[in-house]
């Protein structure tokens, strides 16, 4: 489903009056520490729908926007690994637990579905919650295991790639207005 249909449907479930919240910015960040090589890629074109009223968040990262250091390992990043032709978005639809709207900082849990690489998997993910302004901040970092998403990696390249990865997401929100 394309981003743009999916955010749409998103507004439309949700009631018509609230605190709905639009990503303005986003920056995801991968991180892979291995014996021989660490490996770093960003990604700025991210997607996010946040409700306040409820705590429903959405967000998907299309995969072949990572940006590696090497065009090299872009590009095994993307036909090799993550096969991003086939599996073009990572998406993750949960809900963001316990948190106090208005409060400037929320220490907050968020239970949902992440899909990478074609792979569902329920996740708990820690991370921070801040209302600054008109504005939302959410902020994580947590670990992905390679293996959970059925992503293989070859035997001969397992010292420079590990077999878990830190990704951190960081997204801020504008209001969402009509």
């Amino acid at each position: 489903m394309k981003p743009v249909i999916f955010i749409a449907l998103l507004f439309i479930s949700t009631s018509v009056v609230g605190q709905k919240y639009i990503s303005e910015k986003s920056n995801i960040v991968f991180f892979s520490s291995a014996l021989l090589e660490d490996i770093e890629a960003r990604n700025e074109k991210a997607k996010s729908v946040f409700n306040a009223d409820n705590g429903d968040i959405v967000f998907s990262i299309p995969v072949n926007q990572f940006q590696f250091a090497k065009s090299l390992m872009q590009e095994h990043f993307n036909e090799k690994y993550m096969e991003s032709d086939k599996y073009p978005k990572t998406i993750f639809k949960g809900k963001v637990l316990d948190f106090e709207k208005g409060s400037e900082n929320n220490n907050v849990w968020t239970e949902g579905e992440l899909e990478i690489h074609g792979v569902k998997r329920n996740v708990k993910i820690q991370g921070n919650l801040i209302f600054k302004g008109e504005k939302v901040i959410i902020e994580s970092k947590f670990i992905v295991k390679l293996e959970d998403y059925e992503i293989e990696i070859p035997k001969l390249l397992f010292q420079k790639i590990a077999e878990e990865v830190e990704v951190t997401v960081n997204f801020e929100y504008k209001r969402y207005e009509k």
